[in-house]
């Protein structure tokens, strides 16, 4: 199973905004910023943010002071939740698609994928971003500097 390019850009914003929560003295980092040091387009980050916000897993202020952070359920809730939001729960397969499968009706593949895709998921379940960010992860995320935007 392959993650949409979606949800590697919100993992891994999820992951850089854990290790740039210093506190009140630390500036929140703007949408710009990591997506920059994440190594994606800006307008892919702000998309993905704007799914994160709407999942309760990024905050976003605006204006001085303002930026991202990363809320406590993005901390330390399940990666595997995070993952089945982002990416649903549908079929592995197209089985369905515009032109369904003519074994559909009685194919037994279709639910050891499902399955298969369950077990991935679960998987997942147990791991938080806090968890994902330890050594060595945590500083290498700190060291990557916002450099130009990769579509500039």
């Amino acid at each position: 199973m392959r993650l949409t390019k979606s949800t590697d850009i919100a993992l891994r914003i999820a992951m850089r905004l854990a290790v740039t929560s210093g506190g009140p003295e630390t500036a929140a980092p703007t949408t710009r910023e990591v997506a920059a040091a994440v190594g994606v387009p800006y307008t892919h980050a702000a998309k993905v943010v704007s799914r994160m916000t709407h999942l309760g897993v990024v905050e976003t202020r605006r204006g001085r002071g303002g930026g991202l952070a990363l809320t406590a359920l993005g901390l330390t809730g399940s990666v595997g939740r995070l993952v089945r939001a982002l990416e649903g729960t549908g079929d592995v397969v197209g089985c369905e698609d515009e032109t369904p499968c003519p074994l559909r009706g009685a194919c037994r593949l279709r639910g050891a994928l499902r399955d298969a895709q369950e077990a991935f998921y679960a998987a997942l379940d147990p791991l938080t971003v806090e968890e994902l960010v330890r050594q060595p992860t945590g500083p290498i995320l700190l060291s990557l500097t916002s450099g130009p935007d990769p579509l500039d």
